[in-house]
Protein backbone atom coordinates (compact mmCIF):
# COMPACT_ATOMS: atom_id res chain seq x y z
CA UNK A 1 0.00 0.00 0.00
CA UNK A 2 1.36 3.41 -1.02
CA UNK A 3 1.76 5.72 2.01
CA UNK A 4 1.05 9.36 1.18
CA UNK A 5 1.57 12.39 3.44
CA UNK A 6 -1.08 15.08 3.00
CA UNK A 7 -1.17 18.54 4.65
CA UNK A 8 -3.74 18.58 7.45
CA UNK A 9 -4.20 22.37 7.54
CA UNK A 10 -3.04 25.64 6.05
CA UNK A 11 -2.98 26.94 2.49
CA UNK A 12 -1.84 23.61 1.06
CA UNK A 13 -4.49 21.43 2.69
CA UNK A 14 -7.74 22.25 0.91
CA UNK A 15 -6.35 22.37 -2.61
CA UNK A 16 -4.30 19.19 -2.09
CA UNK A 17 -7.42 17.34 -0.90
CA UNK A 18 -9.43 18.62 -3.85
CA UNK A 19 -6.72 17.61 -6.29
CA UNK A 20 -6.55 14.09 -4.88
CA UNK A 21 -10.35 13.80 -5.11
CA UNK A 22 -10.24 14.88 -8.77
CA UNK A 23 -7.55 12.24 -9.30
CA UNK A 24 -10.00 9.56 -8.14
CA UNK A 25 -8.91 9.01 -4.54
CA UNK A 26 -11.21 8.99 -1.55
CA UNK A 27 -10.40 11.25 1.39
CA UNK A 28 -11.18 11.51 5.06
CA UNK A 29 -14.67 12.60 6.11
CA UNK A 30 -13.67 13.56 9.63
CA UNK A 31 -11.15 16.42 9.63
CA UNK A 32 -9.79 15.11 12.94
CA UNK A 33 -8.82 11.77 11.40
CA UNK A 34 -5.06 11.30 11.10
CA UNK A 35 -5.16 8.37 8.67
CA UNK A 36 -7.49 7.39 5.83
CA UNK A 37 -7.11 4.19 3.83
CA UNK A 38 -8.38 4.11 0.28
CA UNK A 39 -8.57 0.35 -0.18
CA UNK A 40 -9.83 0.59 -3.75
CA UNK A 41 -6.69 2.42 -4.87
CA UNK A 42 -4.33 0.69 -2.41
CA UNK A 43 -3.31 4.00 -0.83
CA UNK A 44 -3.10 5.18 2.78
CA UNK A 45 -3.22 8.92 3.41
CA UNK A 46 -1.54 10.33 6.53
CA UNK A 47 -2.65 13.86 7.50
CA UNK A 48 0.30 15.76 8.95
CA UNK A 49 1.51 19.28 9.68
CA UNK A 50 2.85 20.67 6.38
CA UNK A 51 6.20 21.47 8.00
CA UNK A 52 6.65 17.84 9.09
CA UNK A 53 5.85 16.14 5.78
CA UNK A 54 9.33 16.38 4.25
CA UNK A 55 10.84 14.87 7.41
CA UNK A 56 8.53 11.84 7.37
CA UNK A 57 9.02 11.28 3.64
CA UNK A 58 12.77 11.87 3.76
CA UNK A 59 13.18 9.33 6.56
CA UNK A 60 11.35 6.67 4.56
CA UNK A 61 8.51 6.45 7.09
CA UNK A 62 6.16 7.50 4.27
CA UNK A 63 6.65 6.97 0.54
CA UNK A 64 5.52 10.27 -0.92
CA UNK A 65 3.96 13.55 0.15
CA UNK A 66 2.54 16.90 -0.86
CA UNK A 67 4.26 19.97 0.57
CA UNK A 68 5.78 23.30 -0.44
CA UNK A 69 9.22 23.73 -1.97
CA UNK A 70 9.98 26.18 0.83
CA UNK A 71 9.18 23.57 3.50
CA UNK A 72 11.15 20.89 1.66
CA UNK A 73 14.31 23.01 1.45
CA UNK A 74 13.97 24.29 5.01
CA UNK A 75 13.58 20.75 6.39
CA UNK A 76 17.06 19.61 5.35
CA UNK A 77 15.59 16.13 4.95
CA UNK A 78 16.51 13.49 2.40
CA UNK A 79 13.22 13.95 0.52
CA UNK A 80 13.47 15.03 -3.11
CA UNK A 81 11.19 16.85 -5.53
CA UNK A 82 9.28 14.61 -7.93
CA UNK A 83 7.01 17.13 -9.64
CA UNK A 84 5.56 20.62 -9.22
CA UNK A 85 1.79 20.68 -8.68
CA UNK A 86 1.13 24.28 -9.75
CA UNK A 87 -0.66 25.67 -6.70
CA UNK A 88 0.23 27.55 -3.51
CA UNK A 89 2.79 29.71 -5.33
CA UNK A 90 4.73 32.14 -3.12
CA UNK A 91 7.77 34.40 -3.26
CA UNK A 92 10.31 34.87 -0.42
CA UNK A 93 12.01 38.23 -0.01
CA UNK A 94 14.02 40.25 2.50
CA UNK A 95 12.57 43.41 4.06
CA UNK A 96 13.90 46.05 6.43
CA UNK A 97 12.77 49.44 7.82
CA UNK A 98 12.06 51.90 5.02
CA UNK A 99 14.78 54.53 4.75
CA UNK A 100 17.07 52.65 7.15
CA UNK A 101 20.64 51.48 6.78
CA UNK A 102 19.72 48.07 5.32
CA UNK A 103 18.85 48.41 1.64
CA UNK A 104 20.84 45.63 -0.04
CA UNK A 105 21.78 42.08 0.82
CA UNK A 106 25.38 42.94 1.74
CA UNK A 107 24.06 45.12 4.57
CA UNK A 108 22.78 41.98 6.36
CA UNK A 109 26.30 40.93 7.36
CA UNK A 110 26.39 40.70 11.17
CA UNK A 111 22.66 41.55 11.44
CA UNK A 112 19.70 39.60 12.83
CA UNK A 113 17.15 38.29 10.32
CA UNK A 114 13.77 37.05 11.59
CA UNK A 115 12.16 34.24 9.60
CA UNK A 116 10.03 31.13 9.84
CA UNK A 117 12.50 29.36 7.52
CA UNK A 118 15.92 29.59 9.20
CA UNK A 119 17.72 26.89 7.20
CA UNK A 120 16.42 28.22 3.91
CA UNK A 121 17.56 31.75 4.75
CA UNK A 122 20.90 30.60 6.24
CA UNK A 123 21.71 28.61 3.11
CA UNK A 124 20.79 31.54 0.87
CA UNK A 125 22.91 34.05 2.80
CA UNK A 126 25.92 31.74 3.01
CA UNK A 127 25.61 31.12 -0.70
CA UNK A 128 26.12 34.86 -1.11
CA UNK A 129 29.04 34.90 1.34
CA UNK A 130 27.08 36.66 4.09
CA UNK A 131 27.19 35.68 7.77
CA UNK A 132 24.10 36.79 9.70
CA UNK A 133 22.11 35.58 12.69
CA UNK A 134 18.72 34.07 11.90
CA UNK A 135 15.97 34.46 14.48
CA UNK A 136 13.38 31.68 14.14
CA UNK A 137 9.76 32.72 14.58
CA UNK A 138 6.63 30.70 13.85
CA UNK A 139 4.69 33.59 12.37
CA UNK A 140 4.09 37.35 12.18
CA UNK A 141 7.77 38.01 11.45
CA UNK A 142 6.94 41.52 10.24
CA UNK A 143 6.65 42.59 13.91
CA UNK A 144 10.15 41.39 14.77
CA UNK A 145 11.94 44.61 13.86
CA UNK A 146 9.56 46.89 15.74
CA UNK A 147 9.80 44.65 18.82
CA UNK A 148 13.59 44.72 18.68
CA UNK A 149 14.35 41.04 18.12
CA UNK A 150 15.65 41.48 14.55
CA UNK A 151 17.11 44.06 12.17
CA UNK A 152 15.40 42.66 9.06
CA UNK A 153 12.98 39.91 8.09
CA UNK A 154 12.72 37.21 5.41
CA UNK A 155 9.15 36.22 4.62
CA UNK A 156 6.55 35.30 2.02
CA UNK A 157 5.54 38.30 -0.07
CA UNK A 158 2.48 38.68 -2.27
CA UNK A 159 1.62 42.37 -2.65
CA UNK A 160 3.95 43.57 0.11
CA UNK A 161 1.09 45.43 1.82
CA UNK A 162 1.59 43.70 5.18
CA UNK A 163 5.27 44.60 5.22
CA UNK A 164 4.58 48.22 4.26
CA UNK A 165 2.03 48.49 7.06
CA UNK A 166 4.79 47.43 9.46
CA UNK A 167 7.07 50.14 8.06
CA UNK A 168 9.22 47.72 6.07
CA UNK A 169 10.28 47.72 2.44
CA UNK A 170 11.49 44.87 0.26
CA UNK A 171 15.11 44.78 -0.89
CA UNK A 172 17.65 42.43 -2.40
CA UNK A 173 17.18 39.40 -4.66
CA UNK A 174 14.36 36.87 -4.53
CA UNK A 175 15.22 34.19 -1.97
CA UNK A 176 12.93 31.53 -3.43
CA UNK A 177 9.96 31.04 -5.74
CA UNK A 178 7.98 28.31 -4.01
CA UNK A 179 5.10 26.12 -5.12
CA UNK A 180 3.39 22.92 -4.02
CA UNK A 181 5.32 19.75 -4.82
CA UNK A 182 4.97 16.02 -4.88
CA UNK A 183 8.05 14.78 -3.02
CA UNK A 184 9.53 11.31 -2.64
CA UNK A 185 11.72 9.46 -0.17
CA UNK A 186 14.85 7.34 -0.48
CA UNK A 187 13.01 4.34 -1.96
CA UNK A 188 10.79 4.48 -5.03
CA UNK A 189 7.46 2.72 -4.38
CA UNK A 190 5.75 1.20 -7.42
CA UNK A 191 2.55 3.15 -6.73
CA UNK A 192 4.20 6.58 -7.06
CA UNK A 193 4.15 6.56 -10.87
CA UNK A 194 0.42 5.89 -10.88
CA UNK A 195 -0.20 8.68 -8.39
CA UNK A 196 1.95 11.06 -10.43
CA UNK A 197 0.12 10.23 -13.69
CA UNK A 198 -3.20 10.91 -12.02
CA UNK A 199 -2.09 14.24 -10.55
CA UNK A 200 -0.60 15.30 -13.89
CA UNK A 201 -3.93 14.35 -15.49
CA UNK A 202 -5.70 16.71 -13.08
CA UNK A 203 -3.31 19.53 -14.01
CA UNK A 204 -3.99 18.98 -17.71
CA UNK A 205 -7.76 18.86 -17.13
CA UNK A 206 -7.59 22.17 -15.26
CA UNK A 207 -5.54 23.90 -17.95
CA UNK A 208 -7.13 22.61 -21.16
CA UNK A 209 -10.50 22.31 -22.87
CA UNK A 210 -11.52 20.48 -26.04
CA UNK A 211 -12.64 22.60 -28.99
CA UNK A 212 -14.73 20.85 -31.68
CA UNK A 213 -15.85 22.40 -34.96
CA UNK A 214 -16.70 21.78 -38.62
CA UNK A 215 -14.50 23.33 -41.30
CA UNK A 216 -14.00 23.45 -45.08
CA UNK A 217 -11.18 21.01 -45.83
CA UNK A 218 -9.08 23.64 -47.57
CA UNK A 219 -8.84 25.58 -44.28
CA UNK A 220 -7.39 22.75 -42.19
CA UNK A 221 -3.82 24.05 -42.42
CA UNK A 222 -4.90 27.54 -41.37
CA UNK A 223 -6.91 26.09 -38.49
CA UNK A 224 -3.94 24.02 -37.36
CA UNK A 225 -1.84 27.17 -37.18
CA UNK A 226 -4.48 28.71 -34.92
CA UNK A 227 -4.78 25.65 -32.65
CA UNK A 228 -2.26 22.86 -33.08
CA UNK A 229 -3.21 20.93 -29.93
CA UNK A 230 -0.87 19.10 -27.58
CA UNK A 231 0.21 16.78 -30.39
CA UNK A 232 -2.03 17.49 -33.38
CA UNK A 233 -5.77 17.94 -34.08
CA UNK A 234 -8.04 15.01 -34.87
CA UNK A 235 -9.54 15.54 -38.34
CA UNK A 236 -12.45 13.38 -39.58
CA UNK A 237 -14.35 13.57 -42.90
CA UNK A 238 -18.02 14.61 -42.88
CA UNK A 239 -20.83 13.34 -45.09
CA UNK A 240 -20.83 16.65 -46.95
CA UNK A 241 -17.92 16.51 -49.37
CA UNK A 242 -15.29 19.14 -48.76
CA UNK A 243 -15.99 19.45 -45.02
CA UNK A 244 -14.24 17.91 -42.01
CA UNK A 245 -14.86 17.72 -38.25
CA UNK A 246 -11.94 18.79 -36.07
CA UNK A 247 -11.24 18.15 -32.41
CA UNK A 248 -8.33 19.81 -30.63
CA UNK A 249 -7.17 20.58 -27.09
CA UNK A 250 -6.42 24.23 -26.31
CA UNK A 251 -5.47 26.13 -23.19
CA UNK A 252 -8.59 27.10 -21.25
CA UNK A 253 -7.54 30.76 -21.11
CA UNK A 254 -7.14 30.86 -24.91
CA UNK A 255 -10.44 29.16 -25.77
CA UNK A 256 -12.51 32.22 -26.68
CA UNK A 257 -9.76 33.79 -28.76
CA UNK A 258 -9.28 30.48 -30.62
CA UNK A 259 -13.03 30.22 -31.27
CA UNK A 260 -13.11 33.76 -32.72
CA UNK A 261 -10.16 33.09 -35.02
CA UNK A 262 -11.59 29.76 -36.19
CA UNK A 263 -14.92 31.43 -36.94
CA UNK A 264 -13.14 34.06 -39.01
CA UNK A 265 -11.68 31.39 -41.34
CA UNK A 266 -15.02 29.66 -41.85
CA UNK A 267 -15.42 27.19 -38.97
CA UNK A 268 -19.01 26.37 -38.00
CA UNK A 269 -20.65 24.69 -35.02
CA UNK A 270 -17.80 25.48 -32.65
CA UNK A 271 -18.20 23.88 -29.23
CA UNK A 272 -16.04 23.78 -26.10
CA UNK A 273 -16.03 20.75 -23.79
CA UNK A 274 -14.52 20.53 -20.33
CA UNK A 275 -11.77 17.96 -19.68
CA UNK A 276 -12.49 16.04 -16.48
CA UNK A 277 -9.50 13.71 -16.51
CA UNK A 278 -6.55 12.95 -18.76
CA UNK A 279 -3.54 10.66 -19.22
CA UNK A 280 -0.56 11.35 -21.47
Amino acid sequence: MLRVAVPNKGSLSEIAAQMLAEAGYSGRRDTRALVHRDERNDVAFFYLRPRDIATYVGSGALDVGITGRDLLLDSGSGATEISALDFADSTFRFAAPAGGDISEIAHLAGKRVATSYPKLVDDFLRGHGIEAETVKLDGAVESAVELGVADAVADVVSTGATLRTAGLEIFGPVILQSTALLIGGPQRHDGIDRLLRRLQGVLVARKYVIVEYDLPIEQVEAATRIASGIESPTVSPLKDEGWVAVRVMVLRDDANDVMDRLYDIGAKGIFVTQVHAARF
